[in-house]
């Protein structure tokens, strides 16, 4: 274990070599400079990642040193967004060689994911409020990374404005916060005593503020506009959006939950958190575009976790972050293979006996009940049972009742058991690095949690009865507003990308 001489030692160490690859990122945008050093670059780069992971594996109290608060996830989520910016850059290698902002890429790419982690590890809230700031316009100029494309830059626009009301509210959150404790460090303004200061009014309207400016980079409805938007961009930066910066509102709930007291800031997150897991959930089914599949899942996973954090799981919901993260993020990277994919054949097996599937739907309703009777007065019991029985009856159906034969159901129950043991060993992990640093708050009202659950069963009620019945003018109309909801603005789409058409013409001439 560091001790405070160590630890600053560390986070020295830390930054320095972050400048180097914040100075590695400028030098290459040289034109002398060869293009070949950009492996020498990838190698600066992975320096950060490897020393916050050196901290993580040390630390296991929280320190404030100087404007910065380093605790274990502090560190956690350094890592993460580093970890997956240098994976994702050293895929870019040679995804993006020859586009004409190959340079500014990389130099943009270390600068959005070297500020993200300083936000995550900063202790002084104005120090946070301009690293996310940072992080936010580096991200916009990501979105219009091809500058000559009207689409390119009509979508940095829509995500700049969206953007721009999300940190104004976060910097008035926090102003406001300031002016009733007299705080400006996280550790202090947070405290029993400095909260206690805290009317009413005060705690409502920040949260309120802090809520809006969670739920516009988690493109949660009704903003996500944005997201649609930014399919546009290339590839990995859609990868790098879920390196803490789409997800980042579940780090920021957490960071700001002894705040949160189960107040109408609170429900009103469940309800547009619900709304977008119904919405993103049908937007990935209805869309055919890979990318757009992918962000309609992004809203439904962000809305869950949003969930999660206001019925105070917030352990649960980093959890959800990060490994949503890294799975979403693989998915991106593959997107140039899921043509592919498609065309693959597969063989229609005989429909299961129903048997099957009614032990199926049986084990998974047994399962939820008797993890909600674990803990029956917490909310986010109730909500994990759901999905929990939810999820199995599901993936019962699938991998076993749809098993051919008694060999492919031995199988499809093996792989099931793989997956619970695996679920508990990372659960059990996270919980023994977090447990001690992670805050809890109130939980909203039993009533208004019965209230979601019903939503979102209801949704998938009515979505199911309306998918089995596609002939019926509901599922026409539920389609095309799905279609509608998930597809960009008019003026955002080209049939052909015109800033491409006069290197085409230049090369005809010739």
């Amino acid at each position: 274990m560091f001790d405070s001489l160590g630890l600053s030692s560390l986070l020295t160490l830390f930054f320095i070599s972050l400048i180097a690859s914040g100075l590695s990122g400028l030098l290459f945008l040289h034109p002398r400079v060869p293009l070949s050093f950009v492996r020498i670059h990838i190698g600066i780069v992975a320096l950060p990642p490897l020393v916050s992971l050196l901290a993580l594996a040390n630390t296991n109290v929280n320190e404030v040193v100087g404007p910065w608060y380093l605790d274990t996830l502090a560190w956690l989520m350094a890592f993460f967004v580093l970890l997956i910016g240098l994976i994702i850059q050293r895929f870019s290698v040679r995804y993006l060689m020859g586009d004409r902002s190959y340079r500014k890429y990389f130099t943009l790419f270390t600068f959005t994911t070297g500020f993200a982690s300083i936000a995550w590890l900063s202790g002084d809230l104005r120090l946070m409020v301009i690293c996310w700031g940072a992080t936010l316009i580096g991200l916009i100029f990501l979105i219009r990374i091809n500058n000559g494309w009207k689409v390119a830059s009509e979508a940095a626009k829509v995500s700049s404005r969206l953007f721009t009301l999300s940190w104004v509210a976060l910097l008035v959150a926090i102003i406001w916060l300031f002016q009733v404790t007299g705080q400006w460090q996280l550790s202090l303004a947070l405290t029993n005593e400095s909260l206690a200061q805290l009317g009413a009014w005060d705690r409502t309207g920040i949260n309120l503020l802090i809520v809006l400016a969670v739920i516009i980079p988690a493109a949660q409805w009704p903003f996500q506009r944005w997201l649609t938007e930014s399919v546009v961009a290339p590839t990995p930066v859609s990868a790098i959006m879920h390196a803490g910066l789409v997800n980042a509102g579940g780090i920021m709930l957490t960071r700001f939950s002894p705040l949160f007291n189960g107040d109408i800031a609170s429900i009103i997150l469940l309800i547009l958190a619900s709304i977008s897991v119904l919405i993103g959930s049908g937007i990935s089914i209805v869309q055919v575009d890979y990318k757009r599949q992918l962000v309609g899942s992004t809203i439904g996973q962000m809305g869950f976790m949003l969930i999660q954090c206001a019925l105070g799981a917030y352990i649960a919901a980093i959890i959800h972050l990060v490994l949503h993260g890294l799975f979403k993020a693989t998915l991106f990277l593959q997107a140039g293979s899921a043509v592919r994919r498609s065309e693959v054949s597969y063989r229609v097996s005989k429909r299961p006996s129903y048997l099957w599937i009614i032990a199926g739907r049986t084990l998974g309703l047994l399962v939820g009940i008797a993890f909600w009777f674990t803990a029956p007065g917490e909310g986010y019991q109730l909500i994990s049972a759901l999905i929990l029985g939810w999820s199995l009856s599901i993936s019962w159906t699938h991998l076993v009742a749809y098993g051919e034969g008694r060999i492919g159901r031995i199988a499809g129950f093996s792989f099931l058991g793989g997956c619970a043991i695996v679920y508990f060993i990372i659960h059990n992990l996270f919980y023994e690095w977090l447990n001690t640093t992670v805050y809890q708050s109130v939980q909203p009202p039993m009533s208004v949690v019965i209230i979601v659950v019903c939503l979102l069963v209801f949704g998938n009620t009515v979505g199911t009865w309306i998918a089995r019945n596609r002939s019926s003018v509901s599922f026409a109309v539920l389609y095309l507003w799905l279609v509608r909801l998930g597809e960009a603005k008019t003026k955002s789409v080209e049939s052909h990308p015109n800033y491409l058409k006069q290197f085409l013409s230049q090369g005809g001439n010739q």
